[in-house]
C-alpha cells in the first residue's frame, strides 16, 4: 500500500524546503522526501535575488526592478515580480534571525575572498558588516583556518573602495583544536563558552578569545570573524564578544562546509516542522508510475522499492551539484521522471534565438511552462500534476546572475502553493 498525501516534494534543498513550506502553510497535507543533506550547508547563507543582469550589467540597486526585464524563459519571468516579493515575505515570516525584509535595495556585504555581494537577505550576525558602513574595520582570521586569510580579505576589499579603511590580522585560536578542526567545533566551543587554557589559567573561551583580538584594535570600530561564531545561540556570542573588545563584531560569510548554511537549513526544517508537513530523508526516487499524469513514486529503501503516492508532486532535486541534473556522453538528462531539458540544437528556439555567451552550459535545467510544468523528454506532453522548482530549472544562469536562492525560494514557493491549491 502507498504512503499517501496531498502534496509530495521530492527534493531537501531551499527549493524543496520553500515549497514544502507554502504548500503546508497553505493548508495541503504535505510531504518531503529527500535522498541527499540539503546543498545550503554548502552554501554561504545569504540569499540573493539578483545582483546582476545575464549580461552582466550590475551589482543591481533594485532587482525587483530588473525583474521584468529578463528573457521570457527565465523563472523569475515565469513566476512574476509579485510572487518573488510574496515568496521573500515567507521566508522572512519563517527565519526571523535574517534582515533585508525593510527594502527592496540590495545590501553590499564582504565575502571571505574579499569581493563584495550584493544580497537581499542576510543572516543577522553579518548586519554589522554591510559594505556601505562606512565605520573602519578590523577582520581577524583564525590560523587553523586557511580559507580566510584576513590580510588578504582586507587588501582585496581595500582595492574595491569600500568607504572605510581595513585591515587583517591573524591569531591562534584559543584551546586546543586540530589544525583541521570543522568549523563546528569552533562553533560548539564558543556555544558552551568551555574553559581554555591561557597562560597557565583556564579562561572562557569566549573571553579568551576576546583577549587575543583586544590588543590588536588600533581605532576600528567594528571587528568581523569568520564565520564560526556559535550555532545554537551565534547572537549571544556577538554580544558578549562586542562586549569584551568594545566594538560591534560579525561575521563573514563563508565558503563550504558553511555554519550559516547549516544555520538556515535548522531554521527551515524547524518552520516545516511546525507546519505539520512528514519528512523523510536519506532514501532517493528511482521510479514512478503514470502518464500524463504521475499516480505515484517509488522510493528505495533497503533494498526495497516503497511506493509513495499523492494528488501534486513537486520535483525540487536541485541541479548539477544536486544531483537533480545529471549528464553523459549522450546529454543532458532530469533522472526522475526524464523531464525536457533543451539541448544545443534548440537553444534557439527555446531562448529566442539567442546564444547564452560565456555560461551556455550553466543554464540547462528542466523546460516548464508558465505554471512550472515540465515537459517529458519526447517534448510533446506535460504532466499535469507535476511541478518543478529550483536549481533543477533551466533557462538562468546562478552563479554569474547572483541568483540562486532567490530563484529557488521564489519557484519553491509558487509551484507548492498552486500544488496545494490544486490537491485541495
Amino acid at each position: 500500500m502507498a504512503i499517501e498525501s496531498e502534496v509530495l516534494v521530492i527534493g531537501g534543498g531551499l527549493g524543496g524546503l520553500t515549497s514544502a513550506l507554502a504548500a503546508a502553510r497553505e493548508g495541503a497535507d504535505v510531504r518531503l522526501v529527500s535522498y541527499k543533506q540539503s546543498t545550503l550547508r554548502q552554501a554561504s547563507g545569504l540569499v540573493d535575488v539578483l545582483g546582476y543582469t545575464p549580461d552582466g550589467d550590475g551589482p543591481l540597486t533594485d532587482p525587483y526592478e530588473a525583474i521584468p526585464t529578463l528573457p521570457a524563459e527565465h523563472p523569475y519571468r515565469k513566476v512574476g515580480v509579485q510572487t518573488v516579493r510574496d515568496a521573500l515575505s515567507l521566508f522572512d515570516d519563517a527565519v526571523p534571525t535574517y534582515e533585508g525584509e525593510h527594502t527592496d535595495t540590495n545590501a553590499l556585504l564582504p565575502t571571505h575572498g574579499g569581493s563584495i555581494k550584493p544580497t537581499a537577505r542576510y543572516p543577522a550576525g553579518a548586519s554589522a558588516g554591510l559594505a556601505s558602513d562606512t565605520r573602519d574595520t578590523l577582520l581577524v582570521g583564525i590560523e587553523e583556518m586557511v580559507d580566510f586569510d584576513a590580510p588578504h580579505v582586507a587588501a582585496h576589499l581595500d582595492a574595491t573602495g569600500v568607504p572605510f579603511d581595513v585591515r587583517g590580522e591573524t591569531i591562534r585560536f584559543p584551546g586546543d583544536l586540530r589544525a583541521d578542526a570543522k568549523v563546528t567545533r569552533y562553533a560548539k566551543l564558543l556555544d558552551t563558552n568551555s574553559e581554555v587554557a591561557v597562560r597557565g589559567r583556564m579562561v572562557p573561551a569566549r573571553e579568551a578569545l576576546a583577549q587575543r583580538v583586544n590588543p590588536l584594535l588600533e581605532d576600528e570600530e567594528r571587528v568581523g570573524f569568520p564565520a564560526i561564531l556559535g550555532d545554537d545561540n551565534p547572537g549571544a556570542i556577538r554580544d558578549a564578544l562586542g562586549d569584551h573588545l568594545g566594538v560591534d563584531v560579525f561575521e563573514v560569510p563563508m565558503g563550504p562546509p558553511s555554519l550559516p548554511g547549516l544555520r538556515l537549513e535548522d531554521a527551515l526544517f524547524s518552520a516545516l516542522d511546525e507546519a505539520g508537513a512528514s519528512i523523510e530523508t536519506g532514501n532517493p526516487v528511482v521510479d514512478f508510475e503514470g502518464d500524463d499524469r504521475i499516480e505515484k513514486v517509488f522510493i528505495e529503501k533497503n533494498g526495497a522499492k516503497i511506493p509513495n503516492s499523492a494528488d501534486q508532486y513537486v520535483l525540487a532535486t536541485g541541479g548539477f551539484v544536486g544531483k537533480g541534473v545529471e549528464s553523459d556522453r549522450e546529454g543532458v538528462y532530469e533522472p526522475v521522471f526524464d523531464c525536457h531539458i533543451p539541448h544545443a540544437a534548440d537553444r534557439y528556439d527555446w531562448f529566442e534565438g539567442e546564444l547564452f555567451g560565456d555560461h551556455e552550459f550553466a543554464r540547462y535545467g528542466v523546460a516548464t511552462d508558465d505554471d512550472l510544468r515540465p515537459l517529458d523528454a519526447s517534448d510533446d506532453r506535460e504532466f499535469e500534476n507535476l511541478r518543478a522548482a529550483g536549481s533543477v530549472l533551466g533557462g538562468y544562469d546562478f552563479a554569474a546572475e547572483k541568483s540562486g536562492s532567490g530563484v529557488s525560494i521564489a519557484t519553491g514557493y509558487a509551484a507548492g502553493q498552486r500544488a496545494a491549491q490544486e490537491a485541495r
